[in-house]
């Protein structure tokens, strides 16, 4: 089989038994491709490509600047590919199964404090060329900080979740996982201002003759709702007119403002975990060294101690005071 047939019975497996959600297999089809490109200008394919190659490979991925990550990412994307292609039968052995990956790069998640989410929320309100769109923008930041949903989950989610005033709200995640998310009472309020504008607008639409739109924050893209990528341009310009830097604001650095402003608060770790829709209760303890590292730096930041500058030992002798001629110090002096 060709390269190309090897990737697609790949992906097709990796979604009909394991469930894969969709952007985790484009990123498994880009890293595959790119080695199959890398290992036609080398010579073998899939089918007869050693562990040499595959280190070889890396080698090239790490030269062009890849970050560990990455690298990672994609050698992962190979060993399972391979383990596929043993299984299927389509090789006797695994060229990828003895190579160690190269790690990540021990990286704390960025995050946001409370205030700096008040402005992304207040500048949410008031940006947008009219009241729908400032409606849809104040409904979309609210929602994403009281669920700490994912980007892509935000920006599908049916119009259906959301009818009725829910107090709840249904998410599809990752694999086809629902979760039930808690509704805060502003990010209520906001939905409901926001579903009166937004099907106003669609029984305009009807009567001109367009279909009805299935999702909550609708778009007349391919896709049918707002992208990710719109809302990734949206939310900086919140950055910007709330006086936030936007180089540190992205719709996940949301998701871990959400975690992290709920564990500081006194939420238990499994509470966050099936919040958040994490698979494993390891990947939810990372806000923990989170807030670790912001108590740390409050203390350096405000304790008194902290910041004072170190005294000789000298100094302290002479604020204690000297021996008098009887032996006794003026504090053993005022204490008899």
């Amino acid at each position: 089989m060709s390269g190309g047939n090897w990737i697609s019975a790949f992906l097709e497996a990796q979604a009909a038994e394991l469930g894969a959600a969709r952007n985790t297999l484009l990123a498994y089809g880009r890293d595959l491709q790119d080695f199959a490109a890398w290992l036609t200008r080398r010579g073998p394919d899939f089918a007869t490509a050693t562990q040499d190659d595959v280190e070889a490979y890396l080698v090239h991925c790490d030269d062009q600047g890849l970050a560990k990550s990455t690298r990672a990412r994609r050698l992962s994307a190979i060993k399972q590919l391979y383990r596929f292609a043993f299984e299927e039968g389509w090789r006797t052995d695994n060229p990828a199964i003895r190579i160690s990956g190269p790690g990540r790069d021990a990286r704390l998640p960025v995050t946001l404090s409370e205030a700096e989410v008040d402005a992304l929320l207040e500048a949410a309100r008031a940006s947008g060329r009219n009241a729908g769109d400032r409606a849809r923008n104040t409904a979309m930041m609210e929602l994403l900080y009281a669920t700490g949903m994912r980007v892509t989950e935000l920006v599908s989610l049916p119009v259906a979740a959301a009818r009725g005033d829910p107090n709840l709200l249904l998410i599809m995640g990752k694999g086809g996982k629902e979760r039930l998310v808690p509704l805060s009472p502003p990010a209520r309020s906001a939905l409901a201002d926001w579903l009166v504008l937004r099907d106003r607008a669609e029984t305009a639409d009807r009567a001109r003759g367009k279909p009805p739109s299935r999702f909550l924050f609708p778009s007349r893209g391919a896709s049918g709702h707002l992208t990710r990528h719109r809302f990734y341009l949206l939310i900086k310009e919140f950055a910007g007119a709330g006086g936030v830097m936007p180089a540190k604001v992205t719709p996940h650095t949301l998701r871990h403002a959400f975690a992290t402003h709920l564990l500081a608060n006194g939420a238990d770790l499994r509470s966050i975990q099936t919040l958040l829709g994490h698979a494993d209760v390891a990947t939810t303890e990372i806000y923990t060294r989170v807030l670790e590292e912001r108590l740390s730096q409050l203390v350096l930041e405000h304790h008194p101690l902290a910041t004072a500058p170190a005294r000789d030992p000298a100094d302290r002798r002479s604020e204690t005071g000297s021996t008098s001629s009887e032996g006794q110090s003026p504090l053993s002096k005022a204490r008899s």
